[in-house]
């Protein structure tokens, strides 16, 4: 919206520093943060005063995980909330509206809802289950219709959306993707990353703080994608505007940034399904729409980890009767070998930083 104002850099001449990206993506970022640490403390007590508390897995089906998380029990949840508001706040700032920032808060407004909703059902009746994996599968599938078709009706995404990218190729492995395949694959992207971050989202500060890493990677990504120059420098995807999801990404950084200074252990608030399922769909569609989704693999890799020792675990009960980790997702069975949480967080954020700089590496490699 404020972007707008550079039309006016005739009245006053540093208008015209809102036409730059980088600048608007700070301002984004600055702003997001702002809102989030601002209002974080009213959301909160709202959260606490609706009774929107954790429901917590007991020890007959946790174990000792339960004894280690007893102190989480009256911990708020849908934290995930603050995230969203501080987020399209700050969206509606300083982005320039067009298909592929329309496209990123459609997906990202309607898991958001998707993870209240079953984050309500969980606060409402106590028990850790909340809607069903179909209903859950049948949401997702509805959200990536309208995506593909909101995509290809418009001329500025119809004819680039379809093309597939890989990491280290020069140029797009399959340049018009059937809808069967596009559908299967942009499903499986954003389903795999949300259920990813859903998993990774365990013990305090750790799924946010991955995903502030995995949000400045694909700001980068989305920047070289949406400039002519660089992209033809580094022979990666051309998407023309598609630069703008900068700012939504580093929106999220800022608010991530705000929400980890209430989710740092022992947490205030948690983000719960609210927050992990938008935020995964969030990043697998900006990743989708720059042509970067199967870097999404090595960015995200705590992401991987996470969601494969789910299953590998569950492999290996079924066909031998026998567990691979003492619990999975993966930081449980560090928690159980007897790490404190906060050295559990601390030296997976110290690898998704890893991964990420290794994400950005590919983009030199070609």
């Amino acid at each position: 919206m404020l972007s707008y104002l550079a039309q006016y850099e005739e009245v006053f001449g540093p208008l015209r520093l809102l036409r730059f990206i980088t600048l608007r993506t700070l301002l984004a970022a600055g702003t997001s943060c702002f809102v989030g640490y601002v209002l974080g403390p009213w959301v909160i007590a709202k959260l606490r005063q609706f009774s929107f508390e954790q429901s917590l897995r007991d020890k007959s089906e946790v174990g000792r995980l339960a004894e280690l998380h007893e102190g989480k029990k009256n911990t708020p949840t849908m934290g995930g909330l603050l995230i969203c508001l501080s987020v399209t706040v700050s969206c509606l700032l300083w982005a320039e509206w067009n298909v592929w920032v329309l496209t990123a808060l459609f997906v990202y407004l309607s898991l958001t809802a998707l993870g209240f909703l079953d984050d309500f059902l969980k606060v409402s009746k106590r028990n850790s289950k909340g809607v069903s994996s179909r209903f859950k599968l049948l949401w997702q599938s509805a959200t990536t219709v309208l995506v593909i078709v909101i995509l290809l009706s418009v001329p500025q995404s119809a004819e680039v959306s379809r093309e597939l990218w890989l990491p280290f190729f020069k140029d797009a492995v399959m340049g018009e993707m059937p809808l069967w395949f596009m559908f299967g694959f942009l499903f499986f992207v954003l389903v795999g990353s949300s259920n990813a971050i859903n998993l990774t989202d365990g013990v305090d500060g750790l799924a946010i703080g991955c995903t502030i890493s995995a949000a400045l990677v694909y700001a980068v990504m989305a920047y070289a994608a949406g400039n002519a120059i660089i992209s033809d420098y580094l022979l990666i995807s051309f998407v023309p505007g598609v630069g703008e999801l900068t700012i939504i990404c580093g929106s999220l950084v800022g608010a991530g940034l705000a929400f980890l200074w209430f989710n740092a252990h022992p947490a205030q608030v948690f983000m719960g399904d609210t927050g992990s399922l938008a935020l995964g769909g969030l990043i697998g569609v900006v990743a989708f729409m720059v042509h970067q989704p199967v870097t999404l693999v090595i960015v995200g890799g705590i992401f991987v980890m996470e969601a494969m020792s789910v299953i590998l675990q569950v492999a290996s009960f079924k066909m031998t009767g026998k567990r691979i980790f003492r619990m999975a997702p993966i930081h449980h069975h560090f928690e159980l070998k007897g790490w404190a949480e906060s050295k559990v967080v601390v030296r997976f954020w110290i690898l998704s930083v890893i991964f990420a700089l290794a994400g950005l590496a590919t983009l030199k490699l070609r």
